[in-house]
């Protein structure tokens, strides 16, 4: 006993619809030469006014900070520059920016008015700050 295996089925013939023509190639841009680029650039360059880095005074560090007694909330800093009693300072640094009015200034636990340039000393500060934190007159 022989199976006639079944044939399958022919499949219609499906009517495509024809593509477009493909379209025309876009122009290329005209590109100037680059000398006369180069020379455009340097005119440019030229005209515009160089901005100067200016150097306020208040931009200037007076000292850095050395180091820091949480306890206490002071600060040990090494003076650029004369500080006295009364002046505005702002404290800056990596996770530290304030300013503030100088209250109290020690050197070796006697308070003092003024301090000069080179001296190391102890300041009451309103918040937490960091070695190597920079100090300026705000």
């Amino acid at each position: 006993m022989a199976l006639k295996k079944k044939r399958p089925a022919k499949k219609k013939a499906i009517k495509r619809k024809p593509t477009k023509k493909s379209t025309p190639k876009k122009k290329a841009i005209k590109r100037k030469p680059a000398k006369k680029q180069a020379k455009r650039q340097a005119k440019k360059q030229a005209k515009k006014p160089v901005k100067k880095a200016i150097v306020k005074a208040k931009d200037k560090p007076i000292g850095i900070v050395t180091h820091y007694f949480p306890h206490v909330q002071a600060a040990v800093i090494k003076l650029k520059a004369p500080l006295s009693v009364g002046e505005k300072i702002k404290i800056k640094g990596h996770t530290t920016d304030f300013t503030q009015v100088i209250t109290s200034m020690q050197i070796d636990r006697v308070d003092i008015a003024t301090a000069k340039p080179g001296q190391e000393i102890g300041l009451l500060v309103g918040s937490r700050v960091r070695q190597n934190d920079t100090v300026t007159k705000a």
